[in-house]
């Protein structure tokens, strides 16, 4: 794998930091849990980056590196699985799109126009409509939705399916590489300004080795999910999240008690990340699930001894 950008990749994440700028910063007046953005979400489809997944130049790795930048902001919007998941299905499906898994609540259920229900090894397409789904009060920093009416849907075939659960897989390995890094981003931020005993707390060796430990955890999860994007191999995209959901679960720890009580709290901005991260740990079966799938894929021989 070449881990250098094409000029096109560079033009990307270029373009796609000037998206983001205006979204980098949390409103002094904000004190809830979930931030969401129609007008970033407009301006990601006014520059289409919700098919740089189907250009040959790009493919999934550039979107995938897309869903990950777009994770780092503290506003919010349904990209994940419209750049790496609606490319591979059939037909016209419209996005929004979100994932109703064992007819739990979900991200962005409630607002999505498409709907993909998973059930055991069977994965099924809907419409959503009005009165089938319902917002959600959560602490998890989405806009939560579930279903509650009955909808229409038809069942994905098994070949398109596998390449579904695959690319949702990616996507969410995406996205939580991003969390992550804007967890560690402002904690850092916040070790470097907060003193105790007359030191910045971002001076205490403990604290700086639990920080190293993060970051390079955090940079496993992301070439992982670079390689999985790359690669798209079964394999590849269950080790990526499996990686991902089980350094994630460490991380979240850290950040919060290396912020203290201010971790706390709606005033810092740390939940805006945490709390999401918190939302993917179980996604698709959580990391058990994908540790079969490994398993599965890369150490078959081995399990058949």
């Amino acid at each position: 794998m070449n881990f250098q950008l094409t000029d096109d990749q560079s033009a990307i994440v270029d373009m796609l930091d000037r998206i983001a700028q205006p979204f980098a910063h949390v409103p002094s007046d904000f004190h809830g849990f979930a931030l969401v953005s129609d007008a970033l979400d407009q301006s990601l489809t006014e520059n289409e980056f919700f098919g740089i997944a189907t250009i040959p130049e790009l493919g999934p790795l550039t979107a995938a590196m897309a869903v990950e930048r777009l994770a780092r902001c503290p506003w919010t919007v349904e990209a994940a699985l419209s750049m790496l998941v609606l490319p591979l299905i059939p037909g016209e499906w419209a996005r929004p799109i979100a994932v109703v898994e064992h007819g739990r609540p979900g991200r962005f259920v409630h607002q999505a126009k498409t709907l993909l229900l998973i059930d055991g090894d069977q994965v099924r397409i809907a419409a959503n409509s009005a009165g089938a789904t319902a917002p959600v009060e959560s602490l998890y920093a989405y806009p939560m939705g579930r279903l509650c009416g009955a909808l229409e849907s038809e069942p994905l075939s098994s070949e398109v399916a596998d390449q579904v659960i695959n690319a949702i897989r990616i996507a969410t390995a995406a996205e939580l590489s991003g969390l992550m890094q804007a967890a560690i981003d402002a904690t850092v931020e916040h070790l470097s300004v907060r003193k105790q005993f007359g030191r910045e707390l971002g001076t205490f060796q403990a604290l700086r080795h639990r920080m190293a430990d993060c970051q390079v955890l955090a940079g496993g999860v992301h070439w992982l999910m670079l390689k999985a994007a790359y690669s798209g191999q079964p394999g590849d995209a269950a080790l990526a999240l499996s990686h991902a959901q089980e350094s994630a679960t460490k991380l979240v720890y850290d950040m919060h008690q290396m912020m203290g009580a201010m971790g706390m709290t709606l005033e810092m901005s740390l939940h805006l990340w945490t709390y999401r991260i918190k939302a993917l740990l179980s996604e698709l079966g959580g990391r058990g699930a994908q540790a079969r799938v490994v398993a599965e894929h890369c150490f078959a021989d081995e399990v058949t001894q």
